[in-house]
């Protein structure tokens, strides 16, 4: 085999940087690092100050899912303050959240995702041609509107929360925000535009309520086959490129998953406590070991810093934990190799990395057992256990989520009661400490935080990018991604774009330059890049 290294910049198409380094023996990836190479410190920044610091702050960590970040911090001080929280407000914030998440679905999909299935490298495949003439960046005929309509549904956050992104309309007690009923008429519509000229018409091919009956791997084959518009949607002809040219074959990842849950009922999180979240929740929290579920707890949460550039080693839950860079290149010295920690979740077998995203959450919607106004959608999960993990599959998660959400808001909006209250006076904090989480579309986000004296004495922030792309811990453990990578067949190691699939499916919030070395001689030739997009 060649021996040589791959420099791939902007592997992942979205911000940040991430420095994803594997090694290929024999055309396949043998193993892998990730290195978050950029320190950002808003653990750091928001010490000292007020407790509602984090309601500005934290939304301006990412500009594709600030409201995600908004609403972990609204709920980690609801539950330091011991806030009342209005039915109505309750019901915008899941409004406002789950619209972030659907305009991310087509953006993700045909600006990210899919124009790398348009690479010369499948140019073979019998379904290139119709692939590339729908997914072509900026000239194909469903790239464009995907990419365009993909701006409708956060039209919605903004009419609730005064802008998007970066809104800060959600705080402790409720929201600031008193809509009209124009507001929720035009709230609809926008949403019903959505579904009819993309979500139904080009995406699924079908109805909301036809897909959802989708409860098996071989109810979406059967699905399939059923009608033209069904084989020939953007969804249909993904499945059937994905088997074709082997997406359903590699990307696996750990197979264990994390979801946070998010979306409150309304009635049964008036009073927001730690201990009362994970039954309050209609889109479930869970744990999936690779066997068996289990409930969620945030105490059994840890990070990691063996192998992180911060001071310290072993690792600490959130409350207990602390961010201290050092200068990577002393850090280098210790064993360390990156700015991101390695979240963990502590299972009965020992702290265990946890993939978290839309294939976590969906298999977790999977667990029976769930209320009659919770979230149980047996479809991912079937499929995971049928045909494996993979970077279809991920991919069919994050698609599949678009018909949830769409119904979920359709169903919220007409709940509002506009003679209701949205906001009640929580007063002022003092000393406390809370904890605050969502699922963002990326997965498992939270907030931990510590107040003394009226200001911020401590905050700890975990991202969904941070559980994926974290290091190796002090067991050797690797992180998801990093497993993911392992198995990978590279069909030219001079053109890896198995491997920008596999970030991408991820859709981690870093861009990723990839290192490549051959495993015997560890040697480093070349450099490529993935795309000019």
């Amino acid at each position: 085999m060649a021996q040589q290294t791959i420099k791939v910049p902007a592997l992942g198409r979205v911000e940040g940087d991430l420095d994803v380094k594997v090694t290929i023996e024999d055309g396949v990836v043998v193993d892998a690092w990730t290195e978050a190479t950029m320190f950002r410190g808003f653990e750091k920044i928001l010490i000292g100050k007020d407790p509602q610091a984090g309601l500005i702050m934290t939304p301006r960590i990412c500009g594709i899912c600030g409201g995600s970040h908004l609403t972990k911090s609204a709920y980690a001080l609801d539950t330091a303050f011991h806030t009342e929280v209005p039915p109505n407000a309750t019901l915008v914030r899941n409004i406002a959240q789950a619209t972030e998440t659907i305009q991310s679905i087509p953006r993700w999909f045909y600006a990210l995702f899919a124009i790398g299935l348009t690479h010369k490298n499948y140019q073979s495949a019998s379904l290139y041609e119709e692939v590339h003439k729908r997914w072509a960046p900026f000239v194909g005929e469903n790239y464009v509107k995907g990419v365009t309509i993909s701006a409708k549904p956060v039209e919605i956050y903004a009419i609730f929360g005064g802008q998007w992104p970066h809104s800060s309309f959600m705080i402790p007690g409720g929201v600031m925000c008193a809509p009209t009923l124009s507001d929720i008429t035009r709230s609809i519509s926008i949403l019903g535009y959505f579904r009819k000229n993309w979500l139904e018409s080009t995406l699924l091919g079908c109805s909301i309520e036809r897909w959802l009956q989708n409860e098996t791997w071989s109810d979406v084959l059967e699905w399939l086959e059923e009608k033209e518009e069904h084989y020939e949607s953007d969804l249909g002809l993904f499945i059937r490129y994905s088997r074709e040219i082997g997406l359903d074959k590699y990307g696996a990842g750990p197979g264990k998953y994390l979801a946070a849950g998010s979306f409150p009922n309304p009635e049964k999180y008036i009073h927001p406590t730690i201990e009362s979240r994970n039954g309050a929740l209609i889109a479930r929290s869970g744990v999936f070991d690779g066997e068996n579920f289990h409930d969620f707890d945030q105490a059994r949460v840890r990070e990691d810093y063996t192998h992180s550039f911060y001071e310290g080693e072993g690792s600490y839950h959130p409350f207990e934990g602390f961010t201290n860079p050092l200068d990577p290149e002393e850090g280098k010295k210790l064993g360390k190799y990156t700015f991101a920690k390695a979240p963990r979740y502590l299972l009965d077998s020992g702290e265990t990395p946890l993939e978290v995203g839309p294939l976590a959450r969906q298999v977790i919607a999977g667990r029976e057992g769930a209320e009659d106004w919770q979230d149980y959608d047996p479809l991912i999960y079937n499929i995971v256990k049928e045909i494996g993990p993979s970077i279809m599959v991920r991919v069919l998660a994050r698609l599949h989520e678009a018909p949830k959400y769409v119904r979920y808001v359709q169903n919220w909006l007409k709940q509002i009661d506009l003679n209701e209250k949205f906001y009640v006076n929580p007063g002022e904090l003092i000393e406390g400490q809370g904890f605050g989480a969502t699922e963002a579309a990326r997965g498992f986000l939270a907030d931990w935080i510590q107040v003394k004296d009226g200001k911020i004495e401590k905050y700890q922030i975990i991202t969904p990018t941070a559980w994926n792309i974290g290091p190796r811990d002090r067991f050797g453990q690797r992180g998801p991604i990093e497993t993911a990578l392992i198995g990978t067949p590279i069909k030219n190691p001079e053109d890896p774009v198995e491997l920008a699939h596999i970030a991408q499916s991820y859709d981690s919030c870093l861009v990723c330059t990839v290192h490549a070395y051959d495993a015997k001689t560890n040697k480093q030739l070349a450099q490529y890049r993935v795309t000019n997009f």
